[in-house]
């Protein structure tokens, strides 16, 4: 086994599994009642931390009931120019926007979200769990405690954590990068992006756990390479995916159209 990357991430990955074993278990029982109740259960990051919530639903072994909240301004599309990450990084970091884009979502009272960001500074990651709460939202940050100690930069004085109901620590050296090596100033191989990604798929497994006890089976989206599955398969699930965020919008459309009024 290298002696480089792999063994530093099984380190943390260790370390977060025990850091988060109880808060593990209230998120994934705050979620299996949402998807018991036909509410969502969202997910939000920007920069490279939309991987994650790209990462847990649509994929195989994901379920319905999660719906990834993707803006495409605040992802990168190339390294420099239109949509690029010097865009991005501005953005992120940008008061106010957050709630543009969120006001056009099927957020509801009752339904949770997720949030990844590792540093917890940005305004995105903050705005989006201010937001959230507001609407009677139970939020979920992922982020890395390490990062803590560092005065927040939002003018509302929070960080991520500080804006969350509940906090699932990925324990990422504030660096991210982990790996040491010698003759170089900096440290390679980031660690934030794989844990958060290993947090949400612990989540995903322990809300299943949770609503298989009540007696609840959720569709589960299976590879087509498998024999018996095919692309039908799948289109039968987003078909039952499409119906769950019809009624989410159906229910959010009051609120939206207020919002529109101003009022």
């Amino acid at each position: 086994m290298s002696d480089l990357y792999i063994p530093r991430l099984i380190e943390l990955i260790e370390k977060a599994s025990k850091a988060n074993a109880e808060a593990f278990e209230q998120a994934a029982s705050r979620f299996a009642d949402t998807l018991q109740n036909g509410g969502l259960v969202h997910l939000y990051g920007s920069g490279h931390s939309v991987l994650p919530a790209q990462e847990v639903f649509p994929r195989y072994g994901t379920y319905v009931g999660f719906n990834p909240l993707t803006d495409p301004r605040v992802m990168w599309h190339n390294v420099l120019g239109a949509g690029g990450v010097r865009e991005l990084l501005w953005l992120e970091r940008t008061e106010n926007y957050a709630e543009k884009f969120l006001d056009h979502q099927p957020l509801n009272k009752g339904d949770c979200i997720i949030i990844f960001g590792h540093s917890g500074r940005n305004a995105s990651g903050i705005e989006t769990a201010l937001y959230a709460r507001k609407r009677g939202i139970f939020v979920v940050a992922v982020t890395s405690k390490n990062n803590l100690d560092k005065p927040a930069t939002h003018s509302s004085g929070k960080r991520l954590a500080d804006a969350a109901d509940l906090v699932i620590d990925t324990c990422s050296p504030i660096e991210d990068a982990v790996v040491p090596i010698e003759g170089w100033s900096r440290p390679v191989s980031g660690s934030s992006t794989v844990l958060a990604m290993t947090m949400a798929h612990e989540l995903i497994a322990r809300t299943a756990e949770q609503l298989s006890k009540r007696g609840i089976e959720l569709p589960v989206f299976a590879s087509p390479t498998i024999a018996g599955v095919t692309l039908h398969d799948t289109d039968v699930i987003y078909g039952v995916y499409r119906e769950r965020m019809i009624e989410a919008q159906k229910k959010h459309l009051p609120s939206f159209q207020a919002k529109m009024r101003g009022e």
